[in-house]
């Protein structure tokens, strides 16, 4: 009988006649199964990255891995990064509208909430990267739910007082070109990161991405001290600066420090919050960006840090804080006490801040003339300034005689030169002297919202209960970052290649400060079940786990499902024989 035929008269397929030796010999696997090869590693590495990296941050990335391309001297205009970061503006603003596109005549409303009882099953496509689902019985939201009406106030609000200042500019080719630049670092950048940013491992993804690029430029930073290949330091190539050069003796600095930030609040996230890993690895980065931070000899660098890592302890709570402070005193003694790690550099750059009245040297009587010279200006225009990008072409009007030619720069492959001061070094002095009280008033404002709202939510996380608190790691790094920029721009403004990182400090910030408020969604509401701009841990009814890939669960998310209302009318699933 026939294998058809055994089916055909209804016996059962296993009883067909088999050799009893046939039926004992396992299968061989197919030939080509025994002889394929393993992956290569980087196939393997690949695989994990799209894995563990989602595709929508990888415009982000890609600003942090340009932002190590070496700068040429004297090199003007756009860079590397701040070409990736307009990719990211512009994939952004791509899918916004293909959004749009798709939501049109299918009964969606703006956000993705579910509306008419089919926007739940409605649109369930997957990003490449694994990381989300969208739509479906998970709750997700659409892509402009964290867009919401008070971000784009906060956000946009500097957009008058800009395009007034452009106005005032020398000629249309400068307006527009300051005009590009303002929008691109304070609104354009950190409102796509904004809407880039999901939950919390995109933060952490986007935090380690900070600490890797600081590790690489602190490398360089220390091999630049140790060789004797540095920029040019009291006679001495001993300046580390990374692949920034002399010319931008603050963007290995602002680099290392941003690193420095991340990989604290990373190190100081509350067990079962974060992957286990996280705070021992996180800890010992930290520990080794103090070298090469050290190392760069920037006294404004160390003080946004040193103000942003006791605010960090004293966020995380007094018992951790007392025991960061006791190893830390006790690594510094170690380092600087007995083995002399650059001591004598060090302790007469640390001296120098305290002698800015005193007997100051020429770099500080320069900012402090470059200072005077702005406030003159913004006194002869109190309210709309001078005009964008006008400072150089009124410096040497207000400025006295005490103020030098420029800054010598030399050393770390370049030769000597002359590099002019063209900005007072003090951000809020540049915006009030070039904008007056308007662009001040809104760009300022615009960091003090976002600085208010982020410390409010970080307040948060220690008032409510394990299963509905933010995640305090990303909220230390969000906030962490904009405190240190906002004391840094007392020393610095914005201008060379690290600029863009203001961008993601700012995106981040606006991430955790402007996103739906926990608790207040509602089922059915535009926004239900968002994953905001906060860490909710993790953002509302999906959590985190919302956004993993099936099968693969997260242990250290806490998601809180939405309440389910049934209504009386609905018969019950219960169903009898």
């Amino acid at each position: 009988m026939t294998h058809a035929a055994t089916h055909a008269t209804g016996q059962p397929a296993a009883h067909a006649a088999v050799p009893a030796t046939e039926a004992a010999v396992p299968a061989s696997p197919p030939v080509a199964a025994r002889g394929a090869a393993r992956p290569a590693p980087l196939t393997v590495l690949a695989r994990g990255l799209r894995r563990h990296v989602p595709a929508r941050l990888l415009p982000a990335l890609a600003v942090l891995a340009l932002l190590a391309y070496p700068a040429s001297p004297g090199a003007e205009g756009a860079t590397p990064a701040d070409a990736a970061s307009a990719v990211l503006v512009l994939t952004v603003v791509l899918r916004l509208l293909r959004e749009g596109r798709g939501s049109g005549g299918r009964g969606e409303s703006g956000a993705g909430g579910e509306r008419g009882g089919s926007a739940g099953e409605t649109g369930g496509s997957r990003e490449t990267g694994g990381s989300r689902e969208a739509g479906g019985a998970r709750g997700a939201t659409r892509f402009r739910a964290a867009l919401t009406p008070r971000a784009a106030l906060v956000l946009g609000a500097p957009v008058l007082a800009l395009a007034l200042a452009a106005l005032g500019a020398a000629d249309a080719a400068t307006g527009i070109a300051g005009l590009g630049r303002y929008l691109q670092i304070f609104v354009l950048v950190p409102a796509a990161l904004l809407l880039s940013l999901r939950d919390a491992r995109d933060v952490r993804v986007l935090a380690w991405g900070l600490v890797a690029l600081a590790l690489a430029e602190g490398g360089v930073g220390v091999v630049q001290y140790l060789t004797g290949s540095g920029a040019s330091y009291m006679g001495e190539d001993v300046r580390a600066v990374g692949t920034f050069g002399p010319g931008d003796v603050m963007g290995m600095a602002t680099v290392v420090a941003y690193g420095l930030v991340a990989a604290s609040g990373l190190a100081l996230a509350r067990t079962g919050e974060a992957p286990r890993l996280q705070r021992p690895l996180a800890a010992l980065c930290a520990a080794a960006l103090l070298v090469p931070l050290a190392l760069s000899f920037s006294r404004g660098a160390w003080i946004a840090t040193a103000a942003v890592l006791g605010l960090q302890l004293l966020a995380a709570g007094p018992r951790r804080a007392l025991a960061v402070l006791a190893a830390a005193s006790a690594a510094a003694v170690v380092l600087v006490g007995g083995l002399g790690i650059g001591s004598a550099m060090l302790q007469e750059r640390l001296s120098s801040i305290t002698k800015v009245t005193d007997a100051p040297d020429q770099s500080v009587t320069d900012r402090y003339t470059l200072w005077a010279a702005a406030a003159d200006m913004w006194r002869e225009h109190p309210v709309t300034g001078v005009g964008l990008k006008n400072f150089p072409a009124h410096r040497d009007s207000h400025a006295s005689l005490a103020l030098s030619a420029g800054s010598d720069t030399a050393g770390a492959g370049q030769d000597f030169r002359v590099q002019p001061l063209l900005s007072p070094h003090n951000m809020y002095l540049l915006v009030l002297g070039e904008q007056g009280l308007i662009g001040l008033t809104a760009l300022a404002g615009s960091w003090a919202a976002l600085l208010v709202l982020g410390v409010r939510r970080l307040a948060g996380t220690h008032r409510r209960r394990a299963r509905r608190r933010r995640p305090l790691d990303c909220g230390l790094v969000a906030c962490g970052l904009l405190v240190w920029q906002l004391v840094d721009f007392t020393y610095a403004d914005i201008g060379g290649p690290a600029t863009v990182m203001t961008a993601l400090a700012l995106g981040l910030a606006a991430w955790w400060g402007l996103g739906v408020r926990y608790g207040e969604e509602r089922p059915g509401a535009e926004g239900a079940g968002s994953y905001g701009a906060e860490g909710d841990g993790s953002y509302g009814s999906g959590g985190s786990a919302a956004y993993e890939a099936p099968g693969r669960p997260v242990p250290y998310a806490t998601p809180c499902p939405a309440p389910h209302r049934q209504p009386a009318s609905q018969p019950s699933e219960r169903r009898t024989p």
